[in-house]
């Protein structure tokens, strides 16, 4: 768990460049739909595909061979550094190599959401997950010990196989290899589904030819979701750094609070990610009072939804977090009260996290991506980073410091962003309706 807590911030800062040019394509493929231009729509995901699978390659390429130095600038102490840091670096390689399957489905999850068909998106993600869940404990612990074969009560079959293969898993890079060989699944099926079936954008062989006013749109509104998405790493990173001067059991607890919070966060990044299409459809379509009032529907559900979670999460934080963990020790018993304290702080935070989440996705929707850069920067760099460092290191909270900065940085990014909203300096289209639809 301390190993990918880790990885992941590294991982996701270079991602994070391919990830911003997704937007872009769902946001685009948004609005020329809803501009009722088939055609402008299929050339942009034809375009984003191009784009994206050669930065995929580019990105997975330096993250292979810069994986040790990027490890290497996070400070740590003695025992984080020797247990926990080569694992990391395990982990990383296999996931960038493994990078252009990982980017091919995020790329074809963007396009579909733009084109307003979110079912088969879902359903490719589902049977990734299922797939997921059924490997990665196979190629984390083999037929060696493995809690998915004692949970089933298969022991004695477990007890065959090892005899037969003598595979005893591939430790923490078997993750990386189960969400690989999941991912590399889901994009083989949107591969499919994108050429073989009517569900999505028209995309023709030429529309993967470079035309510059296409890929001007596409920079536009993806640069600044690449910065986002990049000076949000750049964040985590930060935060990792000063959460790996603590105890390893500190350092385990903030990796797996942040994996379930993520978890938790799903339905809020569901509801952003609907609010792009929508408002990006219907600012096509030039009827953006139809887009404001569904944003502001989006945002009443998201916060009773997530508010009715986190009530869920704080009363049931200890038997969630000793799931995850294998008890019986010192150490694991101390990063299960460490995980439910933090589980319980962040609770707070979730019904804020359902109106930013939807509110984004307005700005990403209207392609006002700048706007979705300037609150993500100021919840993260002017809120999050700068109180888990004053509650932590200066006032002396030491790691509940961490969960409280965590929290009110988000709190705040959620104020701001939702009164800049109500200006309503985001409703206009970046596609020119009547030009796109002849």
């Amino acid at each position: 768990v301390a190993a990918i807590s880790l990885a992941f911030p590294l991982i996701f800062l270079l991602i994070s460049v391919g990830g911003g040019f997704t937007v872009a394509g769902s946001t685009l493929v948004a609005q020329y739909t809803g501009a009722k231009s088939e055609g402008s729509a299929g050339t942009v995901a034809g375009q984003t595909l191009t784009f994206i699978t050669v930065i995929a390659v580019v990105v997975g390429v330096i993250g292979f061979f810069a994986t040790d130095a990027m490890l290497g600038v996070l400070p740590s102490s003695e025992a984080t550094a020797g247990q926990v840091i080569p694992l990391a670096g395990d982990y990383m390689r296999v996931f960038f190599l493994g990078l252009p399957f990982l980017f091919g489905f995020f790329v074809f999850s963007a396009l579909m959401r733009g084109y307003g068909n979110t079912r088969a998106p879902m359903v490719v993600m589902f049977i990734s997950v299922i797939i997921n869940i059924v490997i990665d404990p196979v190629f984390i612990f083999g037929f060696d010990a493995n809690p998915l074969f004692s949970m089933l009560g298969v022991e004695g079959f477990q007890a065959s196989l090892f005899a037969a293969t003598g595979f005893d898993g591939f430790k923490v890079a078997g993750a990386a290899y189960a969400t690989v060989l999941s991912r590399a699944v889901a994009t083989v099926i949107g591969i499919y589904v994108i050429f073989g079936t009517s569900a999505g954008p028209d995309v023709q062989l030429a529309d993967f030819r470079p035309q510059f006013e296409y890929i001007k749109q596409i920079v536009d509104i993806g640069v600044p979701s690449a910065i986002e998405q990049s000076a949000t790493a750049l964040g985590f990173i930060t935060l990792t750094a000063m959460v790996v001067t603590f105890k390893p059991e500190v350092v385990a607890a903030f990796g797996l609070g942040n994996r379930l919070t993520s978890l938790v966060f799903l339905p809020a990044l569901g509801l952003g990610r609907a609010t792009n299409t929508i408002v990006g459809q219907n600012l096509g379509a030039g009827k953006p009072d139809r887009a404001e009032s569904a944003v502001w529907l989006a945002a009443k559900v998201g916060a009773s939804v997530m508010l009715a979670t986190g009530v869920l999460a704080y009363v049931f934080a200890e038997p969630v977090v000793a799931f995850f963990l294998q008890t019986g020790t010192t150490s694991a018993a101390q990063t299960i009260d460490l995980g439910v304290e933090y589980i319980r702080i962040r609770a707070v935070e979730f019904g804020f996290i359902g109106v930013l989440q939807v509110v984004l996705g307005a700005y990403r929707g209207a392609g006002n991506t700048k706007t979705a850069l300037g609150f993500s920067l100021f919840a993260l760099w002017l809120g999050r980073v700068p109180i888990v460092y004053l509650l932590s290191f200066q006032f002396g909270f030491a790691e509940t410091g961490i969960w409280l900065g965590m929290a009110v940085g988000q709190i705040l990014g959620a104020i701001a962003a939702t009164a800049w909203f109500t200006r309503g300096t985001w409703k206009h289209s970046v596609v020119d309706a009547d030009a796109a639809g002849t």
